[in-house]
């Protein structure tokens, strides 16, 4: 009995170790989340002109019937899927459908053009298959560097699209390429990831409040 206790004792002095080592780490993730945030928040603050170009640009093609076709890689494709589906669902307000496609979710397409074509023509592909004059292209990519993404936007300027690029590095090929570019520099990609989703969030805000008004108008 006496052994049992002591047993007992061990594991519970080792579950508190356990407890406070990860509640330590915890607190010491929330203060350089805090830090990284106020840095890229001003950051962004910078590109208020840019980001209300690029919302410009989406409320524009939508609002004249245009589609909007978005891609990105690893967590900037979830990233692409979450904006889509903010668009085609709702965000905020109750309203229409908008045409938003995201092209990382169909893996039929994906597997087939990466295995007949390669991994760099995945999106380029499609851009060719979907995009039209007045649709609108939106990569996501924290290195700015993907050869997918820069091959989409290729075959977006073909088609006479507009493209719009969101990248953790201001100075990279997508930024140079795009028509319109929000960077997010730094060098913690998770936190880039999380601001680009704050970006979006913006847009689909501006969207949808300004086609409400538009659509109000029309009514």
């Amino acid at each position: 009995m006496a052994l049992n206790r002591i047993d007992t004792l061990l594991q519970d002095e080792a579950q508190q170790e356990t407890t406070e080592r990860y509640q330590e780490w915890v607190t010491r993730s929330l203060a350089g989340r805090r830090s990284g945030y106020i840095r890229a928040l001003r950051e962004l603050a910078e590109q208020i002109a840019d980001l209300s170009q690029i919302a410009g640009c989406l409320v524009e093609a939508l609002a004249s019937g245009h589609s909007v076709l978005i891609a990105g890689n690893g967590g900037s494709a979830a990233e692409a899927q979450h904006f889509a589906a903010e668009l085609v669902g709702r965000f905020r307000r109750e309203r229409a459908a908008y045409p938003v496609l995201a092209l990382t979710a169909d893996s039929a397409i994906l597997t087939a053009v990466g295995n007949d074509y390669g991994f760099t023509e995945v999106f380029s592909r499609q851009v060719r298959g979907h995009g039209r004059a007045g649709d609108v292209l939106v990569v996501i990519s924290t290195s700015g560097e993907s050869p997918n993404l820069v091959e989409a936007l290729r075959a977006a300027h073909e088609r006479r699209m507009s493209v719009v690029a969101l990248t953790g590095a201001p100075d990279c090929t997508l930024t140079r390429l795009a028509d319109h570019r929000i960077s997010v520099p730094h060098a913690d990609t998770a936190l880039a990831q999380e601001i680009h989703m704050l970006i979006t969030h913006i847009l689909c805000d501006i969207v949808e409040a300004e086609l409400a008004t538009l659509e109000t108008r029309l009514a």
